[in-house]
């Protein structure tokens, strides 16, 4: 189905949710948790109304680009079954509405966080709006199966916009962080894309699943928690970081790596499908994300004390 018939289709009315659902806000919640961080372990004092503004416009950010991403993949969105309900393929938002909205939303994130911050800090908000909606979506997504690998920077940056909106530079633990986030996306998403494969192949996107097949995706999710283990502790190695996270790093590390190597030997049949429902992906998915987060809390809390 092509983009210009999807905008042709008839509109329903629209609610308060469909635009909040534009915002795309499980993603935000995520993004907005990494960028507080950032900008909570900086070395340097922040007013909190200043905080809360910076954390604010990340959140704007975050919800601009995910609309002008629902206002792009409206064709493929309306083909996979997890996607088809969103506001634009379901046709209770107008593309148009979508695009405008999402643009507003970004250039008003830009604007509020540099006018409360700094030059660096806008910059870097305004860099990873176009990573994600020119970069990652509108090329890489439908192009290549290293989309996520690739596309995976787009959701690194807020570490460092927190960072940089609080001391005007970017350190090197905030890109660490970026490391981190950029090397966790491919064994999250790919967990996904295991046993959404259907839904993405349906859609004509070029997942590694779709591309290279499952028992070639499993593979490279072990390779990745791997890589991903050794870029979280190499914080502790350089002695940016203290034991508080040095524990819980190993710690998470080696629950991901346990779920990765179950991912690898789920029963398969002769083509890596599983035989188990993908069970062990989705268990490796939802923890990806409790992942994530408890070690960036730790990194928080280590600093604190």
């Amino acid at each position: 189905m092509s983009q210009t018939t999807l905008g042709a289709l008839p509109q329903s009315a629209s609610t308060v949710r469909d635009w909040f659902d534009l915002l795309k806000p499980r993603v935000m919640t995520l993004v907005v948790f990494t960028g507080a961080i950032g900008l909570f372990i900086a070395p340097a004092h922040v007013n909190p109304l200043i905080g809360a503004i910076v954390i604010l416009s990340i959140a704007i950010a975050t919800g601009g680009a995910g609309a002008i991403n629902m206002w792009f993949d409206r064709d493929i969105d309306a083909v996979m079954r997890r996607t088809a309900s969103r506001p634009v393929p379901a046709g209770r938002v107008a593309p148009v509405d979508a695009l405008a909205y999402g643009i507003a939303l970004s250039v008003l994130s830009v604007c509020l966080i540099g006018l409360a911050t700094n030059w660096v800090a806008a910059v870097t908000l305004a860099f990873c709006i176009f990573y994600y909606v020119v970069i990652y979506t509108m090329w890489l997504k439908r192009s290549t199966p290293q989309n996520i690998v690739i596309g995976g920077a787009a959701g690194a940056f807020p570490p460092i916009v927190g960072w940089a909106a609080a001391t005007g530079q970017i350190g090197l633990l905030p890109v660490l962080l970026f490391a981190i986030v950029f090397f966790w996306t491919p064994p999250h998403f790919w967990s996904l894309s295991l046993y959404a494969c259907k839904d993405y192949g349906a859609a004509g996107v070029p997942m590694l699943p779709v591309v290279k097949g499952a028992r070639h995706t499993r593979w490279q999710i072990l390779i990745y928690t791997i890589l991903l283990t050794a870029v979280s502790l190499t914080p502790v190695m350089i002695g940016l970081t203290g034991p508080i996270y040095a524990v819980a790093a190993a710690l998470l590390d080696a629950g991901f790596l346990v779920l990765a190597l179950r991912v690898l030997r789920d029963r398969q049949d002769a083509t890596g499908t599983s035989l188990t429902g993908d069970k062990p992906a989705k268990q490796a998915f939802r923890y990806s994300l409790a992942y994530l987060a408890a070690l960036f809390g730790a990194v928080c809390v280590d600093r604190l004390l």
